[in-house]
């Protein structure tokens, strides 16, 4: 389910912000092997906390096609992470809906339609109630309750073992 970790926002993202996010990324790449970031992103783009945006696309992207709510989340995070774009950005959005052949038009209305926004507030509001407050996060809903799993990156087992 998404999250929606910042609302809709034209302001800057704050120097230091920035600095975390830049800092998030390096740590990740020096962990996860195989893992690589464009930091070229951050030069190239007036970068904005704006996570909202990107999350009404792929409920967007759902509303035509559920089968391509993967594809759609890969599209944006390619953009991002390795393209230098800005996932903040509508025409951003449209250029990875286009690649998913989208009816585009629909998608612009998608967008910003009110259902969708309603849809992502649930949303927000189901991963509050499970307390899954990070990205990402991983939780175990079963009968007794619900557990956070702690996520391993290189090494499944780990998080398998926290579900017995």
């Amino acid at each position: 389910m998404l999250g929606g970790l910042a609302p809709d926002s034209p302001a800057p993202m704050s120097p230091a912000m920035q600095q975390t996010i830049k800092n998030h990324w390096k740590t990740i790449q020096k962990q996860v092997p195989g893992t690589i970031f464009n930091f070229e992103f951050w030069r190239q783009n007036r970068p904005r906390r704006s996570t909202y945006p990107a999350c009404r696309a792929v409920i967007a992207v759902k509303n035509q096609d559920r089968s391509l709510e993967d594809a759609m989340i890969h599209a944006i995070q390619t953009a991002y992470y390795l393209q230098a774009k800005n996932p903040s950005d509508d025409e951003v959005l449209v250029h990875c809906a286009a690649t998913l052949e989208l009816d585009i038009p629909r998608f612009r209305q998608d967008l910003h339609d009110s259902t969708t926004g309603e849809q992502l507030f649930r949303e927000i509001k189901l991963a509050q109630s499970m307390q899954a407050f990070s990205f990402p996060s991983l939780v175990l809903k079963a009968d007794n309750g619900i557990r956070d799993i702690h996520i391993d990156y290189l090494d499944a087992d780990n998080m398998l073992s926290q579900l017995g």
